[in-house]
């Protein structure tokens, strides 16, 4: 705490010795105050009408349909953005600039505690010199930005209503916004409401992970009858439903010097938990299906509590030379509580069950709480001239975090990060060049517990560099703890190039090396992970991940054709993965079926990440708009270095788009071909190919001179194909969504 105090010291009496005037920030948490588009590096801008129009989801699910960018799904709830074929502590979701801190890194089950009401744009820059951002995002970032604390004065009020409807959860979506300046403060508030039913899959969409991979069992085919009959009766997933409650609220006092302002965000949702292996039947994967029914009629269901407090501004200096200091400080406390109950979700017979979710209805193995207590302070200071632009930036951040309860998988961790960058920017007329630098410091305190068993890793004789072996004085409960406290210190270059080779044509060179300290997953998880089916074990001994990447871009724009290509090379040293026991390995545990779960290790191994996107496309007048066509594909390829493909890779993916704008109406048709994954790790199956048909309708009718009216149509999965992706790890017991209609309604006063 006292580095936060120290550095809050440092920044506010600064503003007394130096100054100049307030540059205009074009995109907002852009943490070197320039458009993406001119950063040098592949990226895409999603505006909050656009993602309006296309209905309530997920994050991962709101840009799955972005060249190099898509989905690993757990259902509606969960869905975590994976980019470039990279995924996890690997793409870091930020907000307004500050790193979202929830649990979704350690639970593929757990969703990205993001509110996406009215949020102005979505940024995502792909490739690791999105270091610019964060640390250790080897992958990219993806920025939600919303204007809850305002940069600029309000013009004047502004209030909004919203009202959603999906026809493939019956589902009803509310909100209410309301923006206004008094007496030269900014306030800003919001609410939502989404409450979604069990979503609707085509027949014969589930598969069993043992009927999957298991092809040997006895009796199999009249349990895939049972199934397929039982699917075609439901026609829905159990335990797929979601609720979302938030509340924003922000104020902000804008001044020639720059502004300050404050927020207060507050996130509830409720969920059911599509598929959870169950550990504790003492079944055997490879025997059948038998012990599984017991726990069919079971509800299982996960509540988040999220809260945080932020402290924002920005202050221009006279004189001196630093000309402006941005800050932030921001405070979050987040919990998931997962638990069951006797009985099914089904909207159709009401939402009763609901009450004896909360405590009273409870499965005898009791709940599970997963917490994350948060707190980070950032600085960036620009020292920009008219030749040169220059920027230090400053981070610091304390992270607890914890898992209480039947399934905690995972002993208290916490870390410790220490950040400090330098960025530099020069324009040479045809060419541009940036640059950046940044060391990190990390700290990870954990312990594993002794009845764990965690000897299977080898090199454990080296873990007396890592251990924190001082176990608490008097406190026997802590005597079949051990302790570690591991340090890591990493340093990230990145360099990017850009050549206008004319008006229409634009050349980008990036090259980047980037390191990423292992996660407290990945060095202290282990136990049974129920979300994935597996008994998972993490390696104390994990050495950082380093990134290095080289990716060349071509962007035209001639007369009314346009169109981009990206080629791109990732060799990734100590790449970190979870590997399954094979089949032989099981067999050779003897009589230890590890309580039904598929036993799985952290691992580390060289990797590459190989891979391209194209575009093109053209714009044709039409009366008052134009028409937009175009046609795309994105390709990755991961493979280790000594031979084999990595686990959930996306497939190659093509799609075709036709749209048509003007000042009052928006529509467009995409098809998104998604074909067969075959390239696959040790012991995954094939994904078979689909199409996703999506068609989105909106405009606005002015009801009055201060009245307008927005309207949105929007369909997903036209064609209600059965898809499966491959990104996830419950691709065949949670398949995607069948066919999805939707309106939106929002009034603007």
């Amino acid at each position: 705490m006292k580095h936060f105090i120290y550095f809050l010291l440092v920044l506010f009496s600064a503003q007394y010795v130096l100054a100049d005037d307030v540059e205009e920030i074009t995109v907002t948490a852009s943490l070197i105050d320039e458009k993406l588009s001119d950063l040098g590096e592949p990226v895409h801008i999603l505006s909050g009408v656009d993602l309006d129009a296309q209905g309530r989801a997920s994050l991962g699910e709101s840009i799955d349909s972005l060249l190099g960018v898509s989905n690993a799904d757990y259902g509606f709830s969960a869905g975590q953005p994976v980019i470039r074929g990279l995924s996890g502590n690997r793409v870091k979701i930020l907000k307004n600039g500050m790193v979202n801190r929830d649990v979704s890194a350690i639970g593929v089950d757990h969703p990205v505690e993001i509110d996406m009401n009215n949020i102005q744009q979505i940024e995502v820059v792909r490739g690791p010199s999105s270091l610019l951002y964060a640390n250790g995002g080897v992958g990219g970032i993806i920025n939600i930005v919303d204007n809850t604390i305002a940069r600029k004065d309000f013009a004047g009020e502004e209030i909004n209503l919203d009202i959603e409807a999906q026809s493939v959860n019956k589902g009803i979506a509310t909100a209410f916004g309301a923006r206004n300046n008094i007496n030269g403060v900014n306030l800003s508030y919001s609410y939502e409401n989404t409450d979604f039913g069990n979503f609707e899959i085509p027949d014969g969409s589930v598969m069993h992970s043992e009927e999957e991979h298991h092809d040997d069992d006895e009796g199999e085919e009249h349990h895939d009858e049972q199934e397929d009959e039982h699917e075609k009766e439901s026609g829905y997933l159990s335990n797929s439903d979601y609720e979302r409650f938030s509340h924003k609220l922000g104020f902000s006092k804008v001044e020639d010097w720059g502004y300050i302002g404050g927020s207060i965000n507050i996130l509830e949702t409720h969920y059911g938990v599509p598929y959870h292996g169950e550990g504790d039947g003492g079944h055997d994967e490879h025997e059948g299906e038998e012990d599984h029914d017991e726990h069919e009629g079971e509800r299982i269901f996960a509540v988040t509590d999220s809260k945080e407090a932020n402290i924002e501004g920005s202050y221009a200096f006279d004189a001196g030379a630093v000309n402006k200091i941005n800050y932030f400080l921001r405070n979050s406390n987040y919990s998931l509580t997962e638990g069951h109950a006797e009985g099914g979700h089904d909207e159709h017979e009401g939402e009763e069950e609901h009450e004896g979710e909360e405590g009273h209805g409870e499965h005898e193995e009791g709940p599970t709480t997963f917490s994350n207590d948060a707190i980070e302070f950032g600085a960036i200071l620009d020292f920009s001239t008219n030749d040169l632009g220059q920027k230090l930036s400053i981070n610091l951040a304390k992270e607890d975090t914890s898992i209480i309860g039947h399934e905690a998988f995972m002993n208290p961790t916490k870390s410790d990060e220490y950040t400090f960058g330098y960025f530099i920017s020069k324009d040479l007329g045809v060419h541009h060049l940036d640059f950046g630098a940044r060391y990190d410091s990390v700290s990870r305190k954990g312990s594993l517990s002794e009845h764990d068993e965690h000897d299977e890793h080898e090199g454990e004789e080296d873990h007396d560099e890592h251990e924190g072996e001082e176990e608490h004085e008097g406190e026997e409960e802590h005597a079949e703890k051990t302790f570690y406290d591991v340090n890591m210190d990493s340093a990230s270059l990145a360099l990017t190039y850009s050549y206008d080779i004319s008006d229409d044509v634009r050349l980008l060179i990036g090259a980047a090396s980037v390191e990423r300290a292992p996660s407290a997953l990945e060095l202290f998880m282990n136990g049974p992970h129920l979300a994935t089916g597996r008994l998972e074990t993490g390696n104390v001994n994990l050495n950082s991940e380093r990134s290095n990447n080289v990716d060349l871009t071509i962007e035209f724009d001639v007369d009314s054709w346009f169109g981009n290509l990206s080629i791109y090379a990732n060799n990734v040293t100590h790449y970190i993965y979870l590997q399954d026991e094979t089949e032989e390995e099981h067999e050779e545990e003897g009589h230890d079926d590890h309580a039904g779960l598929i036993k799985a290790d952290y691992l580390q191994k060289d990797a590459e990440f190989t891979g391209y996107e194209i575009e093109v496309g053209t714009v044709i007048d039409v009366n008052d708009g134009a028409v937009e066509i175009s046609i795309g594909r994105d390709s990755v390829e991961g493979k280790f270095a000594t031979g084999g493909f990595i686990p959930r890779i996306t497939p190659n993916r093509n799609f075709f788009d036709v749209s048509y704008r003007n000042n009052d109406l928006k529509t467009s048709l995409t098809l998104k071909d998604v074909e067969e994954q075959t390239k696959l790790a040790l012991n995954e199956t094939a994904t078979g190919a689909y199409q996703m048909l999506d068609f989105t309708i909106s405009g606005t009718v002015a009801l009055d001179s201060d009245v307008d009216l927005n309207l949105a149509f929007f369909a997903s999965n036209i064609l209600d194909e059965v898809a499966r992706n491959h990104n996830s790890f419950v691709k065949d017991q949670v398949p995607l969504p069948g066919r999805n209609f939707g309106l939106r309604f929002s009034l603007r006063f």
